[in-house]
Formats: C-alpha cells, sequence, structure tokens
C-alpha cells in the first residue's frame, strides 16, 4: 500500500482529501501537515510516496518545502495545490519535477482520477512500498513505532526485543549536517553514564535514554557532551540543533518525541533570533560609537556581549567578539582599510591573541572594558570632533524635524547650507551610510524607545516618528529590528 502525506493549513481540505483517500485500496494516508516545518518533518519520518501539498502554508511555503526534500527523496511523488492558478507558481514547481498542478476547490472526479495517474507510476517503478525488510528491530523501533502511542503489550515486546532496562526514558533528537557521523560517538559518550539506544538517518539523530532520569540534569550533560564531541560546533552551528523530551513511560514515548521536536525548533528559532539580535546591536555600535551620548554607546556594547556570551560557550563568544574590535578600529581611524594609518594609541593591533589568552569571564570584563573605554574616547575625538560643520547641522535638522514626514536631502541640505549632492556625500564619506539610512534609523529609534516608554498605540507611535502610514512603518520597524512593532512591544 502506498503511504500519503496531505498538507494543508485548511481543515476542511484535510477532511475532504481524507475522505476521499479511503475508497481506494492501494493507497492510505500515513499522516497530516498544517504548516511547511511540520511537513518537513513528517516527510522525513515518514518517507510518503505521495504528497498532496499545498502552497499558501503557514512558514516555508509549498514550493519551498519541495525544493529542501526532492534530492532527498527523489521517489516521492509531489501534487501541488493552490485556490489560485498563478503561472509564476508553475514556473517555480517546473525545475522541483512536481507532477501535477490542482487547483482548489478539488472535485472527487479530479481527486480520483489523479490518483489513478499516480498509482500506475508508481506500479511501473515496482511493488508498493511496504517497511523495509532490511530493517533492524531498532531502526523500526526508532524509525517507526516510538513516533505513535504504543499498547502495554507491544512496549513490552520492544524492551524485550531491544534489552531496555527501564519503564521509563527521555527522547532526545539531534539535527547535524550528517548526523550518521556524529551521532555514534555521541551514543558512546552518554553510555557512560546512561542507557541509550539511537538510529541515525539523513541529518538527523533520534536516541531512547532510558532509566528514572532527571530532564534538568539530563540536559546539562547533553550540552557539555555536545561540546565536546563536536568540538568544532562553530563551523557548522547552523545546521546543528538539538531537542529534549520529558521522562515518560514507554507507552507515552511518542509524546517525549513530539516535545524534542518542538525543543529543537525552539531551539533553533531562539539562535536565529540571536543571531539577528547581535548583528542589529553591532550595526547600532558602529553607527553611534564617538557620535551619540558616551553612556548610550557603553551600554550598547555591554548589551551586545552580554548576549554573545549567554548565547555560546566562552571560547566561541570569544572569538565572535575579536571581529566586534576590528570592525570598531577600522571604522574610527581606518586601520585595515588604510595604508597610512597608525595603529590606536595605546591598543594593540593583535587584538585576536588578547582576547583569546583570556581565560575567565572576570578577565574578560576587565580587559573588554578597559579596551572599549580606549576606543570611545579615541571615537570621540576623531568622529565628532572632526565631522565638517554641514554635516553636524544637518545631524542637528534631523535630530529636531525627523517627526515631520516631509523631511528630505534638501530640507536638511538647506538647514546646513550646501547642495543636496554634496551633502548625500558627506554622509557617505563620514558616517558610512546614506542620508535616507541614517533618517529610517534615528526614526526608528525613537520609535523604540516610545514604544518602550510612552505606553501609545503603535500607530500613534508612527505619526510620532514621522511616518503616516501605519503599515508601512511596521514594514521598516521589521527589516531593522526583525519584530514587528507589537511583538516588540509583547517582548519587553
Amino acid at each position: 500500500m502506498y503511504r500519503v502525506l496531505i498538507v494543508d493549513d485548511e481543515e476542511p481540505v484535510l477532511d475532504s482529501y481524507e475522505f476521499m483517500l479511503k475508497g481506494d485500496a492501494d493507497f492510505s494516508l500515513a499522516g497530516k501537515a498544517r504548516t511547511g516545518f511540520e511537513a518537513l518533518k513528517l516527510i522525513h519520518e515518514l518517507e510518503p510516496d505521495l504528497v498532496f501539498m499545498d502552497i499558501n502554508i503557514p512558514g516555508l511555503d509549498g514550493l519551498e518545502v519541495i525544493a529542501d526534500v526532492n534530492k532527498k527523496f527523489p521517489n516521492s511523488i509531489f501534487i501541488l495545490s493552490t485556490a489560485y492558478e498563478r503561472f509564476d507558481l508553475a514556473q517555480r514547481a517546473i525545475p522541483l519535477g512536481v507532477f501535477a498542478y490542482l487547483v482548489k476547490p478539488v472535485s472527487r472526479k479530479t481527486f480520483l482520477s489523479t490518483l489513478d495517474t499516480v498509482r500506475e507510476v508508481l506500479k511501473d517503478r515496482g511493488a508498493p512500498a511496504a517497511e523495509p525488510e532490511a530493517q533492524t528491530p531498532l531502526q523500526r523501533f526508532m524509525r517507526r513505532i516510538i513516533r505513535k502511542e504504543m499498547g502495554e503489550d507491544e512496549w513490552e515486546t520492544v524492551r524485550e526485543e531491544l534489552e531496555i532496562p527501564s519503564d521509563k526514558g527521555i527522547v532526545f533528537i539531534l539535527e547535524t549536517g550528517d548526523a550518521e557521523k556524529y551521532c555514534a560517538p555521541l551514543a558512546e559518550r552518554l553510555s557512560y553514564k546512561y542507557h541509550c539506544v539511537h538510529d541515525a538517518m539523513l541529518n538527523r539523530g533520534l536516541f531512547l535514554i532510558s532509566g528514572e532520569i532527571s530532564r534538568d540534569d539530563l540536559e546539562e550533560q547533553l550540552a557539555r557532551i555536545i561540546a565536546g564531541t563536536l568540538p568544532d560546533t562553530g563551523a557548522f552551528s547552523g545546521s546543528l540543533a538539538w531537542g529534549l523530551g520529558s521522562l515518560r513511560r514507554g507507552p507515552e514515548l511518542y509524546l517525549s518525541c513530539g516535545e524534542a521536536l518542538r525543543d529543537l525548533e525552539n531551539r533553533r528559532r531562539q539562535s536565529g533570533d540571536a543571531q539577528n539580535r547581535e548583528r542589529r546591536r553591532l550595526i547600532d555600535l558602529r553607527r553611534k560609537i564617538g557620535i551619540a551620548d558616551p553612556d548610550e554607546v557603553r551600554k550598547l556594547f555591554t548589551f551586545l556581549w552580554r548576549d554573545i556570551f549567554s548565547a555560546h560557550e566562552f571560547n566561541l563568544a570569544k572569538a565572535k567578539m575579536i571581529p566586534v574590535f576590528a570592525f570598531l578600529m577600522d571604522d574610527i581611524s581606518g586601520y585595515y582599510s588604510k595604508n597610512d594609518e597608525a595603529p590606536l594609541p595605546d591598543i594593540s593591533p593583535d587584538i585576536a591573541a588578547e582576547i583569546m589568552a583570556l581565560k575567565e569571564s572576570a578577565a574578560w570584563e576587565d580587559w573588554a572594558a578597559q579596551t572599549f573605554e580606549k576606543l570611545l574616547t579615541e571615537a570621540a575625538l576623531r568622529r565628532s570632533g572632526n565631522f565638517p560643520l554641514p554635516l553636524v547641522k544637518a545631524i542637528d535638522c534631523i535630530r529636531e524635524h525627523y517627526a515631520d514626514p516631509s523631511l528630505q536631502l534638501n530640507t536638511a541640505a538647506e538647514a546646513a547650507q550646501v547642495t543636496p549632492a554634496y551633502l548625500s556625500r558627506l554622509f557617505s564619506d563620514q558616517l558610512k551610510t546614506s542620508f535616507v539610512d541614517y533618517l529610517t534609523a534615528f526614526r526608528v529609534e525613537r520609535a523604540e524607545k516610545l514604544i518602550r516608554e510612552s505606553g501609545m498605540s503603535i500607530k500613534e507611535i508612527a505619526f510620532a516618528a514621522g511616518y503616516q502610514d501605519p503599515n508601512y512603518f511596521s514594514k521598516i520597524f521589521r527589516k531593522l529590528r526583525g519584530l514587528s512593532p507589537s511583538e516588540f512591544a509583547e517582548r519587553i
């Protein structure tokens, strides 16, 4: 019997397709997914023969899902469905080898006719897919059984067959670029303290760690073991993620499995949020050092390094701070981009060696505070003190009139008594940005402060920051902060 996965965010469509499938002896419903990320997970788990894929689903859209998996599962047949006939979507689908393109609502006649066509293709490929005979009992348990609710008898059979000593356990999932390479040494390290069984397939490893285990203790051990077993995690940190379920009895291990997947997705999302936050803080710091109030700049720097050190282990965090100081040195003096600049006074050009020689957090804090203070002092002397007077006047104009929606380069140039072209060049040469980008960043900063302190509505804040269209304001805010104004307000 051929396995079918239905992906759609509309319950009536899921129910309708399921109902029409029931009348066909050659096809069985293997699962349903409502989002792109859920579809990815189930495709890897179920390896379906046929996937009905809606295009407009939350998260990754249907075509993005297919692009991600079609090389790993070349024998799966994908049928797209959408509410509108769109040529641009069909164009994107062609290179992905999509089998058919259905426009909703799909009639029973069309659905069954499509199944008949798919059936002939699958028959030409060979016998219907079934549970692979080559799978070991361990593989059969880890790839199929652990993901569903088990009866007591089935669980006892599994325990006896795999010699699992305890009635309880926790599911752990590791996702890397090559699970088969890294899971075995990780399992070996785990086995020093715990009883575990594992299976690896493609980029994901699944572990069952059995016994009366504290989840908190296990999480701490796993973090240490992963760091020790995968010493170059920084080299592929974008492809590394892991998740941990809660302690469950055997018949309910499927719940621990689901929890582990959700934990994995949360950690991956938080990692992405942290990277975006680090990037935004560094951009703000580079733009403000030597220009904004020194206390504000010190806070920016402190927030940046604390974010980095809380998100990464000590040595990796130190390594991530090396380019931060290099960027700041170059912004202030052109040290890395000009041949005629001398090193900054009292600051060693070999920042990397000094940072990596630090052995503990307290030493880092002392060194960072002293070195950054030197940079801050130098920036104040070199940047603000050397700004041409027209640029100073233009910045003052922005600070005074940013709430005016009509504020433009021409307005600031008139206030600075120079031509717009000359002022534009000053922003580019002196601040490494454009007038528009500087004004936009300034407005978003003021909006962020109003969100934190004023209690005004988002619409009122948009007007106060110089935007007549709240929707456009939200778009700009998301672009610079990675969150909509409403989402930002919720996290305060």
